[in-house]
């Protein structure tokens, strides 16, 4: 892995506050760099724990939220107001008290909408959304940060493991038969994932410990996604120290 960095934070508290120090750090960087930001955002608990750290913290203040392109890594494909959808909590977590550009936020299809009930067909519109943002030499933009949580078996955004989508290379599909409800989501594929300058695994509780020391340890994506999270320039595992405590300790860094 390219940049690989773990650190450890003391409990799942600290480390969305953690997580969102970095995050506008990182943001504020990359608008001083190129004069605007992309940030991927994932659902969970963590994940909607530290969007409202970012919320709290009066260091937001310090972005310029209107030139933030906002995406999804991946989506329930359920109906668009259901509290289910990853954009719904996103939205009352962080996203509705920021000024930001309705044209740069990008949120995945929903059940019922303009594609009705085909995820496939939602999932190439959104393919379609990431290529028309990206570089010409590119299917999808180079995102500054994107945020991937991680389930107790190793999951990803909704690629989980040994299944259809662990071995897609699209850059976003359609996802059907979901081990944990609901069944059907799109997400992200691989591609589209590595194309970011940096990826952010966050992963809290003793449930993820086994999942993150496999695949810190070289298990394959396939059988543990997460360790097919890889940015382009860096690498980040955030974890509590419960989520860490299978690492060996020479890989953890407080």
């Amino acid at each position: 892995m390219t940049g690989l960095t773990v650190v450890v934070h003391r409990d799942a508290t600290v480390l969305a506050e953690a997580v969102a120090a970095r995050l506008l750090t990182r943001l504020v960087d990359a608008q001083a760099q190129r004069g605007r930001a992309s940030v991927v955002l994932t659902g969970g608990g963590i994940g909607i724990a530290s969007l409202e750290a970012v919320r709290r913290a009066p260091a937001r203040a310090a972005v310029d939220w209107r030139r933030v392109d906002v995406w999804w890594g991946d989506e329930r494909f359920v109906p668009a107001g259901s509290d289910e959808r990853n954009e719904v909590q996103a939205r009352r977590a962080l996203l509705d008290s920021l000024d930001l550009d309705p044209a740069r936020v990008h949120p995945m299809g929903a059940l019922g909408g303009p594609d009705g009930d085909d995820a496939d067909v939602a999932a190439q519109r959104y393919a379609d959304e990431l290529l028309a943002a990206a570089a010409d030499d590119h299917d999808v933009p180079l995102f500054d940060v994107l945020l991937l949580g991680m389930g107790p078996e190793g999951h990803i955004a909704s690629i989980f493991p040994e299944s259809p989508a662990a071995y897609d290379e699209r850059t976003a599909l359609g996802v059907h038969g979901c081990p944990k409800p609901p069944p059907t989501r799109i997400t992200l594929g691989f591609p589209a994932i590595r194309e970011a300058r940096e990826v952010w695994v966050i992963a809290a509780g003793a449930e993820k410990a086994t999942a993150a020391a496999m695949a810190l340890g070289g298990a394959g994506q396939v059988q543990v996604p997460a360790a097919g999270g890889r940015g382009r320039s860096q690498t980040l595992w955030l974890l509590d120290e419960p989520a860490a405590s299978r690492l060996p300790r020479g890989l953890r860094r407080l």
